[in-house]
């Protein structure tokens, strides 16, 4: 996909070599112009499929109002016709109907913090570390290896990836590095620095420039560690925490922005900050931990602990943002405006794996010039900006619940050998625990690429069925016998595979409703017709499971904040024989517990296990 499609029309393209960009883009991209177009689904099937996933939510009088308001949307001559046919003129014009609305109006535009609310962590398997050159010699690894990644991009050598025989669209890959987001009002923007030679580093909320080279003359891992230990010494002192700032809700970054920028001193740091490949967090120990190191990493990744911990040891809107902390807890978090998870994913094992193995791979031994150390210049008001940050900062994050599971009973492969697809499975796992625990249906959101299209990005596997509940509820009867129980399993993993497929191809309900409410804003067209106010769309609509499948090969993980005030967060990677999840709740809503859902999902695939192992052994014997 190209970058200039992702913005915003209207909107001016940021970046230090805009020729250089597009010449990446179209090196990345598995067939270049010759992806197929998003396609727009027909309107019939989208809403007959929109029915089909409310019903779970609404009882009989409800679901006889959802159908009226489907029909009368449908009405000859109606609005919804209408709306249509100018998404399908919208659509004969571009490649993707979709991408330029979907990067405005699912982030740029988008107010809350991108903490908690939009940007994941990822956790890297934890290391022990004997002292602080450890740490830093453990950063200069991470630093280098991210580096030769780079370079694989920028030198075209990163492999296609397949979706069967579908290429896949690898532009992604191109935002990593050098991307950043600026708080702006009422959007946001991008900035792309994709030939950018330097990266920032955060030591004890001080920032410093390193140049680490281009790609073809990248700074070896012994000069970096020489450049690390040096920014190290130089922050023995602790600063203000400037970067919390770029965790509140956009409209006020948006303010607070204004108020440095209002100060020429502060131009050159801000600048040099967003034009960095990335940024590299060299923490201190968080405060008040939980005393498990995972739940603690996750924490440190997805928010940095708090305004006395590493929250302002950060720069939130830069794309990808590498942490080392000195218990060995590492990882990363991102900013998920210009890339969705799997890219990210694999980074982080190219990354592993470049440590694990030992590359040998040397890099330039060249003298670099020392790091200069980026400094803001605060007035009053900015202080008191940055005062009220800390307080809002800090009652946010008090109110995430965080925890993990391990799940070491079996992993993808066991599921195999029961016929079913892996990521199925689990979903319908995810989908018993929530029902066991709250006794309702979850309205359910699973992410889908459809990255086999130009600019294709995401669309919304609703995985909450009827063959779901069925399965939820034959669980939790007693009467009912192990045979059933495995059949309504594997009739909600083929319902959800089904679906599934179909997200993937474009044809999903989630994403062509927006496009038809955004299309009714782009012509004013109002009042807003009234299927989009109708209590089972809205319902069905209301998230309360916000999940996603991000592998690796790894022990690492990705978690994230939940979609909704009363639901939660579960993003997983399933190995062979052992699965992660990351999950998350908000401790402000009285109806869910993160811990109470984790101990669910344990026994959810323990019983699954059980009870598909009881059929086969009855089987078996016949």
């Amino acid at each position: 996909m190209a970058m200039m499609r992702l913005l915003q029309p209207g909107k001016s393209f940021h970046g230090s070599n805009p020729a250089l960009l597009r010449m990446l883009t179209a090196s990345l991209s598995s067939s270049g112009s010759n992806l197929p177009a998003l396609p727009l689904p027909k309107l019939s099937d989208t809403l007959n499929k929109l029915l089909t996933t409310i019903e779970p939510h609404v009882d009989r009088e409800g679901f006889s109002r959802s159908k009226s308001a489907v029909e009368k949307f449908m009405t000859p001559g109606g609005v919804g016709l209408r709306l249509q046919k100018l998404l399908e003129e919208r659509a004969a014009n571009r490649k993707n109907w979709l991408s330029d609305w979907w990067l405005q109006s699912a982030y740029l535009e988008y107010r809350d913090p991108v903490i908690i609310y939009s940007s994941p962590g990822l956790v890297f398997p934890q290391l022990r570390y004997k002292s602080v050159d450890d740490q830093l010699r453990y950063a200069a690894k991470i630093v280098f290896g991210a580096l030769l990644y780079k370079r694989m991009i920028d030198h075209g050598q990163i492999k296609p990836e397949m979706m069967g025989k579908a290429p896949l669209d690898m532009a992604q890959y191109g935002k990593i590095f050098g991307t950043c987001r600026v708080p702006g009002s009422p959007a946001d923007s991008l900035l792309y620095h994709p030939n950018s030679t330097h990266i920032v580093v955060a030591s004890n909320n001080q920032y410093f420039k390193v140049e680490v080279g281009s790609s073809d003359a990248i700074i070896g891992e012994e000069k970096l560690l020489e450049q690390l230990r040096q920014c190290h010494e130089m922050s023995r002192e602790r600063a203000e925490p400037v970067g919390m700032l770029s965790a509140l809700p956009r409209d006020n970054w948006h303010e607070a922005y204004e108020v440095l920028r209002a100060n020429p001193a502060n131009n050159g740091t801000l600048d040099a900050i967003q034009s960095s490949l990335f940024v590299l967090s060299l923490d201190y120990e968080i405060k008040n931990s939980s005393g498990d190191d995972i739940i603690d990493a996750c924490h440190l990744l997805i928010h940095g602990g708090g305004s006395t911990a590493n929250s302002g040891n950060r720069w939130y809107d830069k794309t990808l943002q590498l942490v080392v902390g000195p218990n060995g807890v590492n990882g990363l978090t991102y900013e998920h405006s210009p890339a969705e998870g799997q890219p990210i994913a694999v980074l982080t094992d190219f990354i592993i794996n470049h440590i694990a193995k030992g590359d040998s791979t040397k890099g330039s031994d060249r003298t670099l010039p020392a790091p200069q150390k980026l400094t803001f210049d605060l007035s009053p008001k900015a202080q008191t900006l940055l005062q009220k940050a800390a307080t809002q900062h800090d009652k946010l994050i008090a109110d995430l619940d965080m925890n993990y599971l391990h799940y070491t009973g079996y992993g993808k492969n066991w599921i195999k050998t029961q016929k079913m697809s892996p990521d199925s499975f689990i979903q319908m796992a995810i989908q018993y625990a929530f029902y066991k625990l709250h006794r309702v249906p979850g309205a359910h959101y699973e992410s889908a690429q459809t990255r086999m299209y130009e600019a294709g990005r995401t669309e919304t596997i609703r995985s909450c069925s009827n063959e779901s509940v069925a399965f939820a509820r034959a669980m939790l009867t007693p009467s009912e016998s192990a045979q059933t129980k495995v059949a309504k399993l594997r009739s909600a993993v083929d319902a959800h595979k089904a679906y599934a497929s179909k997200a993937v191809q474009g044809y999903g309900v989630d994403r062509h409703l927006l496009g038809l409410k955004l299309i009714a804003r782009e012509n004013n067209i109002s009042p807003l017709p009234e299927l989009f106010k109708d209590p089972g769309l809205l319902a069905s609509q209301h998230m309360r499971l916000s999940t996603s499948q991000v592998a690796s090969r790894y022990d690492a993980f990705m978690c994230y904040g939940p979609l909704t005030a009363d639901g939660y967060g579960c993003c997983y990677s399933p190995k062979n024989d052992d699965m992660w999840f990351g999950i998350s709740s908000f401790r402000s809503c009285p109806e869910t517990d993160t811990r109470t859902f984790r101990d669910h999902l344990r026994a959810a695939l323990d019983e699954m296990f059980e009870v598909l192992s009881k059929v086969s052994a009855t089987a078996s014997k016949l």
